[in-house]
C-alpha cells in the first residue's frame, strides 16, 4: 500500500507482476498499477466463490497487449501447475482382474476383427492394435484414467466426505480452514464424472465393500500441457471445430465391458471439454469459429453441464477469452449470456513508471543514460496525456481552481492525475488539499481510470514514436533535455501534437523548469553554518585593508589575500548579483565604518563580546542567509566566469579559475550528483540549461 498509515487509504497497492508477466517471457507484458489492482481484485473474488459460472473476457483496444497478457498468464499457470507447490491430482482406476470376472479375449478379438479393412496399410495398423490389446490383456490390471481429471477425494460418496475428513484430521487451524473456507467448498459439493460414478457403482455391486473399491483408486499428478491441450486449451479464431464431438477409447471400452460383462454399465465416452476440466479453456478473439465456441459455452457455463449423447458431463473449467471492442457486436444478440460474462479491462498504460519500463525493456536499460533526469519520464507523460479524458470531475471537485497549481500542473490536472495513478501524492499540494484527499475522492479518481486508456497513442504507437524520437535526438556528446523533447513534438513531429491536449507541453515544460531550478538552487545552498560564519568574520576584517595585501584574520585564523574578487564573492551572498559597482563600494565603506566606530571599539574592546554576537555580525548573517536561500543563483547568472567554469568542470582548464568560483562549482556539482541522481555530465548540462534559459528570471515573480 502506498500509504499504509493513512486513515484514508483505499488499499491501492503496488503489485510486482514481473515474475508473472515479464521475467523469462518471450514477449513481456507490463501491468501498470491500475490493471494489477483490477486483476488481483477479480482473483480475490474468484477465490471466495463470489463469481462462479462465468466466462472472464479481457477487453481492450488494439495494441494494449491483451493476447500477450493471456499467453504469459497461461504459461505461468502451466509452469506453476507442474511444480510441486501447484500440483493437483487426478484419479486413475486400477481395476484388479483377480477380483473381477476374467475376460477370455474373444470379445476383444471379435471387435478388432470387425475393424479390419481390406487395404494392406489398414491391416498393418490393425496388427499393431491387436498386439497392444494382447499386451494389455496379459496385465493383472486394467488402468482407466478419468478423462475429466477428477480429484480422487471426489470418489468418496458426497454424503460421507465431511465425516470422513472430520475423522481424518485433528482439530487444528487447517481443519477449520478446510471446513469453512470457500476455496475448499468443491471437496464437499462436487460430484465425480459419470465415468467414475459408473465404475464406482459397478465395483460396489461386485465387491460389496467400499474399502475394496477404494483400493482400486489411485492418485496421479494432473500434468498440464498447453501444446497437447491437456489442462489448457487455447483456440484461435481460425481453428476449425473438431468433427468428432464424442471421444472414446475402443480398446479400453472393450476391456471395461469384459470386466463387468455389461457393455452399457460403464460407457467410456466424453467430450473435448473433459481435457480442460479443472483447467483453463481460452479463446483468442471472439470472431470466426470462436463465436461458435463461445455460443456453445452458454449452457456449459450456465449449468456447468454438457450433454454427451444421453450422458451429462460436468464441466468445471476456468473460461477465459480476449476480445476487441468491435467484436462485442458478435454476441450482442445473446442477452441471456450477458450476465455470464465478466469483463476485465486491459487498457493502454496510464502509469508513467510502467510506460518507462516498457521503453527500457524494448530498447535496453542503457537508454536512460541518454537523458537528463526526469526527461524520459516526461516523454512518458506526453504519451499518457493522449490517453486521458480531457476533464476530470473528481479532480475538479477536489482541487477546485487548477490555476493555483499552475507552476506544477496543467489546466486539465492531467499531471496531477498521472501522479495519483502511480500511487504518489505530490508534495506540492497544499496541506488543505492533502487533508481533503479522502478515501471517497480517491475511489472516484481511480474509478475514472476505467473510462481512460481507450484512445490516444496505443502501446504499439508509443514504441514506434519513442524509437523515432530516440534515433533522431540521441547524441553521444549531449544528453536529451526538455528543449529537445518539446522541439520533437512541436517541430519535428507536429502531427503528433493533434493527440496531445492543448497546452499540455507548455505546462509540462513549466513544471520541469521550476523543478530543476529549485534543484539547482538547493544544490547551491550552503547550509554549512561554520562556512557562513567564517565568510562574515573574514569580510568584516578584510574591508579594513587595501586590496592586494595579505592578512591573517584574528577571528578565524585564516590567511586572506584581499582582492576585489575575494570581496566580490562574499558580497554576492550579501547583496545578490544584480548590484552596481557603486553599490558594492558603498556597502564596503558602510561596513568598514560600522566595524571601526562601533563593533571594534565598543562591542569587542569595551563590552568584550565575541565577534559572532556583535550587531554588525548579526545583520550581515541575516542578509547572507536570506540571499543564499532566495537569490542563490543571482550572483552567478551575470558572471560569465561562473558559466564557463561550469562548462569546463572536470577539465584541466577548470583549475585556472578563482578558488572561490571553483569551490562554488564543485559544491554545486557534488550536490547534484549525490542528492539528485545526476551524472557529472548531466549535472553540467542541467546547470547550463538553467543558466542559458534564464529560469531564475522566469520565476522571479513567483
Amino acid at each position: 500500500d502506498e500509504s499504509p498509515n493513512d486513515p484514508e487509504s483505499i488499499q491501492y497497492v503496488s503489485y510486482d507482476c514481473s515474475e508473472l508477466f515479464v521475467k523469462g517471457a518471450d514477449r513481456p507484458f507490463f501491468a501498470d498499477r491500475l490493471f494489477a489492482n483490477r486483476l488481483v481484485n477479480h482473483v480475490d473474488a474468484l477465490r471466495t466463490g463470489a463469481q462462479q459460472n462465468k466466462i472472464y473476457i479481457f477487453d481492450g483496444p488494439h495494441g494494449c497487449g491483451k493476447s500477450t497478457f493471456l499467453n504469459n498468464l497461461l504459461k505461468r499457470f502451466e509452469q506453476y501447475a507442474n511444480m510441486e507447490a501447484g500440483t493437483r491430482y487426478e484419479t486413475v482406476w486400477r481395476l484388479d482382474r483377480s477380483q473381477l470376472p476374467r475376460e477370455d479375449g474373444s470379445e476383444t478379438a471379435s471387435i478388432l476383427e470387425s475393424l479390419l479393412q481390406t487395404s494392406r496399410s489398414e491391416k498393418r495398423q490393425f496388427d499393431i492394435v491387436r498386439a497392444m490389446a494382447k499386451h494389455k490383456a496379459n496385465s493383472p490390471y486394467v488402468e482407466v484414467p478419468c478423462p475429466c481429471h477428477d480429484n480422487p477425494l471426489l470418489m468418496i460418496p458426497k454424503a460421507q466426505r465431511r465425516r470422513f475428513l472430520d475423522e481424518l484430521f485433528d482439530n487444528n487451524a487447517f481443519k477449520y480452514t478446510l471446513f469453512t473456507d470457500k476455496a475448499y467448498e468443491w471437496i464437499f459439493h462436487d460430484l465425480p464424472c459419470t465415468i467414475c460414478t459408473s465404475i464406482y457403482d459397478a465395483l460396489i455391486t461386485r465387491l460389496k465393500s467400499p474399502a475394496k473399491v477404494f483400493e482400486m483408486v489411485y492418485a496421479v499428478p494432473y500434468h498440464f500441457n498447453r501444446r497437447l491441450g491437456r489442462g489448457i486449451s487455447v483456440f484461435s479464431p481460425g481453428d476449425r471445430p473438431i468433427k468428432q464431438v464424442i471421444q472414446t477409447n475402443e480398446i479400453l471400452q472393450r476391456m471395461i465391458n469384459q470386466l463387468f460383462s455389461d457393455s452399457n454399465q460403464v460407457r467410456y465416452i466424453h467430450s473435448s471439454f473433459a481435457k480442460t476440466n479443472n483447467g483453463i479453456y481460452a479463446l483468442m478473439d471472439i470472431k470466426s469459429h470462436n463465436i461458435e465456441r463461445l455460443i456453445e459455452l452458454h449452457n456449459v457455463i450456465s449449468e456447468g453441464l454438457h450433454k454427451v449423447e444421453d450422458i451429462e458431463e460436468s464441466v468445471n473449467s476456468l473460461f477465459l477469452a480476449v476480445m476487441n471492442p468491435e467484436d462485442k457486436k458478435n454476441i450482442k444478440d445473446f442477452q441471456s449470456f450477458s450476465d455470464r460474462i465478466e469483463y476485465i479491462q486491459i487498457l493502454y498504460v496510464l502509469d508513467l513508471n510502467t510506460e518507462v519500463e516498457i521503453y527500457k525493456n524494448i530498447f535496453g536499460k542503457h537508454i536512460i543514460d541518454s537523458f537528463l533526469p526526469r526527461v524520459l519520464h516526461n516523454f512518458a507523460r506526453v504519451i499518457i496525456s493522449s490517453r486521458l479524458n480531457q476533464k476530470s470531475e473528481a479532480l475538479l471537485e477536489w482541487i477546485g481552481d487548477p490555476k493555483k497549481y499552475s507552476l506544477y500542473c496543467d489546466s486539465n490536472l492531467h499531471l496531477l492525475k498521472m501522479e495519483i495513478y502511480t500511487g504518489y501524492i505530490p508534495t506540492w499540494l497544499s496541506d488543505e488539499d492533502r487533508k481533503r484527499f479522502t478515501a471517497k475522492l480517491r475511489r472516484k479518481i481511480i474509478a475514472e481510470s476505467e473510462t481512460e486508456g481507450k484512445k490516444g497513442f496505443s502501446g504499439r504507437d508509443s514504441i514506434k514514436i519513442f524509437n523515432d524520437f530516440y534515433s533522431t535526438c540521441a547524441r553521444e556528446d549531449k544528453l536529451i533535455n526538455m528543449s529537445t523533447l518539446c522541439n520533437y513534438f512541436t517541430k519535428i513531429r507536429p502531427d503528433l501534437s493533434e493527440s496531445i491536449p492543448a497546452g499540455f507541453l507548455e505546462s509540462l515544460l513549466r513544471m520541469y523548469d521550476y523543478t530543476v531550478l529549485q534543484e539547482v538552487k538547493e544544490s547551491l545552498y550552503n547550509y554549512n553554518e561554520a562556512q557562513i560564519s567564517r565568510d562574515i568574520q573574514n569580510y568584516m576584517f578584510a574591508v579594513n585593508f587595501e586590496q592586494g595585501s595579505k592578512e591573517t584574520c584574528p577571528y578565524t585564523g585564516e590567511l586572506i589575500e584581499i582582492t576585489d574578487e575575494f570581496l566580490w564573492g562574499i558580497e554576492n551572498r550579501l547583496l545578490g548579483g544584480d548590484v552596481t559597482d557603486e553599490r558594492r563600494a558603498e556597502f564596503r565603506r558602510d561596513t568598514q565604518r560600522i566595524y571601526t566606530t562601533s563593533t571594534l571599539t565598543q562591542e569587542l574592546i569595551i563590552e568584550n563580546l565575541p565577534v559572532t554576537q556583535t550587531k554588525l555580525y548579526g545583520e550581515l548573517h541575516e542578509r547572507y542567509v536570506y540571499t543564499l536561500k532566495e537569490k542563490v543563483l543571482d550572483p552567478f547568472l551575470k558572471n560569465e566566469n561562473f558559466r564557463q567554469a561550469v562548462k569546463d568542470y572536470g577539465q584541466e582548464s577548470f583549475k585556472t579559475y578563482d578558488k572561490r568560483i571553483r569551490e562554488d562549482v564543485m559544491f554545486l556539482m557534488n550536490n547534484l550528483t549525490q542528492k539528485s541522481r545526476y551524472t557529472e555530465q548531466g549535472a553540467k548540462e542541467v546547470c547550463m540549461y538553467v543558466i542559458d534559459n534564464n529560469l531564475a528570471a522566469k520565476f522571479s515573480n513567483r
